[in-house]
């Protein structure tokens, strides 16, 4: 991706863009986390937090390559997405999980009914001024105590890529800083109880640094 201003590529777009190289992404990312031992630490941390506590949601799940992790660790896990094409070919790789469509700014969950939420990349496609509002509705279908992962990309700005791997898709997603995300999940009413950086894996993803956040409702 190529640093570009803050266009914002419309949620209709962004939906249709992840359709048409959900196949290409599934291959290219859903094995991904063999090459991640910090996140399959932060991911086992999540799972001690959520196991045998009721139901955890992979939000934004793509392929479902969280999901399939938490699911492999014991979890009760589904998967949400708003892109047809990455639900369908999360059903074709996790037949043992269950997916729904819906938007992360109003989720088709009732309130307090998770006892987790995995939330890797899921705020970078939306204005920014809608990230508390995406958080709150995080923290509403939490239930008391319930758990949060999120990852991001950090820095400023936002990158835009037109063609992804051949295919004409259109993305733009926003990059933040630790203390901007920190200040939003304060404002939605989360409380954070630990927050890491990292280096990009060479060879293994795009080469931007990133946060993880444990939060709690």
């Amino acid at each position: 991706m190529t640093e570009a201003p803050h266009r914002k590529t419309k949620p209709g777009g962004m939906r249709a863009s992840y359709d048409i190289i959900a196949d290409e992404y599934a291959r290219r990312i859903y094995g991904e986390l063999k090459d991640k031992p910090f996140d399959r630490q932060w991911l086992d941390s999540f799972a001690e937090r959520t196991r045998g506590a009721g139901w955890t949601c992979d939000l934004g799940c793509g392929p479902a390559q969280i999901a399939r992790d938490l699911r492999d660790r014991g979890l009760q896990v589904f998967g949400l997405d708003l892109s047809l094409g990455m639900l369908r070919a999360a059903s074709r790789l996790n037949p043992d999980i269950g997916f729904v469509q819906g938007s992360i700014l109003e989720l088709p969950l009732a309130s307090g009914s998770l006892a987790g939420l995995a939330a890797f990349y899921s705020i970078i496609h939306m204005e920014r001024e809608q990230v508390v509002s995406a958080l709150a509705e995080m923290r509403r279908v939490l239930r008391p105590g319930g758990s949060l992962l999120l990852a991001f990309h950090l820095g400023t700005g936002s990158v835009e890529e037109k063609n992804l791997w051949g295919y004409p898709a259109d993305f733009s997603a926003n990059l933040f800083t630790s203390a901007e995300v920190l200040g939003c999940l304060s404002a939605a009413g989360l409380l954070v109880d630990e927050a890491v950086e990292r280096e990009p894996y060479p060879d293994v993803e795009y080469q931007s640094r990133r946060a993880y956040i444990m939060a709690h409702r």
